[in-house]
């Protein structure tokens, strides 16, 4: 299972301070941090955070509390999620990204 997620906070944080550039930047290094703790494999981009589970409870697990560790950062909290559910296989991560640059490769000798 793959799953593609975006977490953000808005809105004053319970700290009452915000930031001076409205940057996420620290809230959502926070999530990261539960997700590069949790061992499952995963990647960031500037738009999402992708990680490969076994099992929808082990992989919400980690969506849960990277959601959690970002509400400190606002009143409220944003969470966009899309999911790829394949049962057995694994690997996924990197193997949809090989398949597409195989394809792109073989169509431009075409």
């Amino acid at each position: 299972m793959l799953v593609a997620f975006s977490v953000a906070p808005s809105g004053s944080p319970r700290s009452g301070s915000e930031p001076a550039d409205a940057s996420v930047h620290d809230a959502v290094a926070a999530a990261v941090r539960v997700v590069r703790a949790s061992g499952l494999p995963h990647r960031t981009t500037s738009m999402f955070t992708e990680i490969e589970g076994e099992t929808w409870d082990e992989v919400m697990d980690v969506v849960k509390r990277a959601t959690e560790a970002v509400m400190p950062f606002g009143s409220r909290v944003s969470l966009v999620l899309k999911a790829d559910i394949r049962p057995g296989y694994s690997g996924e991560l990197d193997g949809k990204i090989e398949r597409l640059e195989r394809a792109i490769e073989e169509s431009a000798a075409d």
